[in-house]
């Protein structure tokens, strides 16, 4: 006989009797495909969009600039989303929260499918972005009902491999409706696939929340995400360089660090506070939190802009078009990720969390080296061997057991604060990559064009930035209890 419900969540978690749920037993495999249906929907809108941009630009009559732009917004409203909305899931509910979710991205869908000018798209976007805490919400839900390590970790790393990209598809449907009828195409697609997600969640899966979880704090929600939002913001703005409003970055660096001195003293006198400054202060949070940050920092502008801007230069690189480079680079980069991932679910349940994510970070890394390596080649098939390597230890170990690790070191009475945490510290590494490497890439680059040096220097840059997240890696404590014994 199964065992019911509430009594599984009470293994799935460590004996977490927090989490209370109190209705019929579930169909994990179910409940696995509603929420894989919820993680691609909000993939798609990060992702399926990118083919796209040229033709929003054309027929908005837009800038680049101003369709970067909404890209940003998406991105920087899922990172502050992220911080708040697990918890909210821990209070009200997290199937109410998850559903809410998605039909909110569904209307930012149809926003932006309606838009006919840039400050609309940039409103559709911004509601899109509500999804940003899909996929830690999706694993908090899965962990209270699967209660074997190493069935779980296989499940996380089904779930998060779609985080990763669609195996390709999403970017390569974005550019088969862009260019055969208009990006509007694009944005209905991602509706209706929301639309699906929402009716799935709602109806498939289960409810459940803590017990002890009765009120939000809103203050410290509002001081956080004005923290986080500023130091985004400035980010953003860093990254363009030369171009950059340096007073406005350390006027937002300075709003940040003031919002979050207050927003500590806040949860120190809260009665129900958003992150208690205990748990803050713990391993468990600040290097598993210090860790994403420093691997999205190593790898993410390696592989999303300095890879396919170097298959894409003439002079420098391959010389290949927009559509080929994606072939040779994203695609199989995505491909291998998502193979991988289950695999890599399983293995950090069976032979430990911490032991799996440094081997990712180590074979990372030593797959970026090798991309330095073979750049004078400029060999399409070494750039796909070395594209399948990133793929598979980072898309495949390293981002899923990062992801796992937010989940299984959360602590029991509020398990909703750490993922959320590690949602924008993935967001904020992504943010920093792009700034760094690029900068590194600009300082070093000679005048002549056909030279790759700045590449190169941007990617040794990456190498050492993962170099170091290995190093605090080792500071993460083990996650006993999701891990299989004997």
């Amino acid at each position: 006989m199964n065992p019911s419900t509430t009594e599984r969540a009470g293994r799935a978690t460590g004996d977490r009797s927090a989490d209370v749920t109190g209705r019929r037993p579930v169909r994990v495999g179910v409940l696995v495909a509603a929420l894989l249906t919820a993680c691609v929907a909000f993939q798609l809108n990060a992702s399926m969009l990118s083919p796209a941009l040229k033709s929003i630009e054309d027929s908005l009559g837009a800038s680049s600039a101003e369709i970067g732009l909404t890209q940003t917004a998406f991105f920087t409203s899922a990172a502050l989303f992220s911080l708040f909305l697990p918890r909210l899931g821990d209070v009200v509910g997290r199937r109410k929260v998850l559903a809410g979710m998605l039909a909110l991205m569904a209307v930012g869908c149809v926003v932006a499918a309606l838009a006919e000018s840039v400050p609309m798209l940039f409103a559709g976007r911004i509601l899109q972005g509500a999804s940003g805490p899909t996929v830690p919400l999706c694993l908090i839900m899965l962990r209270v009902e699967v209660t074997e390590p190493k069935r779980y970790g296989t499940l996380l790393g089904v779930i998060t491999a779609v985080n990763g990209g669609v195996a390709g598809v999403d970017s390569l449907a974005g550019g088969f409706l862009a260019d055969n009828h208009g990006f509007q195409a694009v944005f209905w697609a991602m509706a209706v696939v929301a639309v699906v997600a929402t009716v799935l969640v709602a109806t498939l899966t289960p409810e459940s929340k803590v017990a002890a979880a009765d009120r939000m704090d809103w203050p410290g929600v509002a001081l956080l995400v004005v923290s986080v939002g500023s130091l985004l913001i400035a980010l953003n703005e860093a990254g363009k360089l030369g171009d950059a409003r340096w007073p406005m970055v350390a006027g937002l660096a300075a709003v940040s660090a003031v919002a979050f001195a207050l927003f500590w003293r806040t949860e120190d006198r809260s009665g129900h506070p958003l992150v208690a400054t205990r748990h803050l202060k713990q391993r468990g949070t600040w290097a598993t939190l210090l860790t994403t940050t420093l691997t999205m920092t190593g790898v993410f502008a390696v592989m999303n802009g300095l890879i396919p801007s170097l298959a894409q230069d003439a002079e420098a690189g391959l010389g290949m078009s927009a559509e080929a480079s994606a072939w040779w680079t994203l695609t199989p980069y995505a491909l291998a990720g998502l193979a991988m991932g289950p695999v890599a679910g399983r293995l950090a349940a069976t032979f430990g969390y911490g032991r799996v994510l440094r081997l990712g970070l180590v074979g990372s890394a030593a797959s970026v080296v090798l991309m330095i390596l073979t750049i004078p080649a400029h060999s399409r098939v070494l750039l796909l061997v070395a594209s399948l390597l990133v793929g598979i230890t980072y898309a495949g170990v390293a981002n899923i057991v990062l992801n796992g690790l937010g989940i299984v070191l959360s602590p029991k009475e509020n398990p909703g604060f750490l993922p959320g945490l590690n949602a924008g510290a993935f967001n904020l590494g992504a943010g920093l990559s792009f700034a760094l490497l690029y900068a590194v890439k600009t300082a070093v680059q000679p005048s002549d064009p056909a030279s790759s040096t700045g590449y190169t220097a941007g990617m040794i840059a990456g190498v050492v930035i993962m170099a170091a997240a290995l190093a605090t890696s080792f500071l993460i404590p083990k996650p006993v209890t999701a891990e299989a014994h004997g």
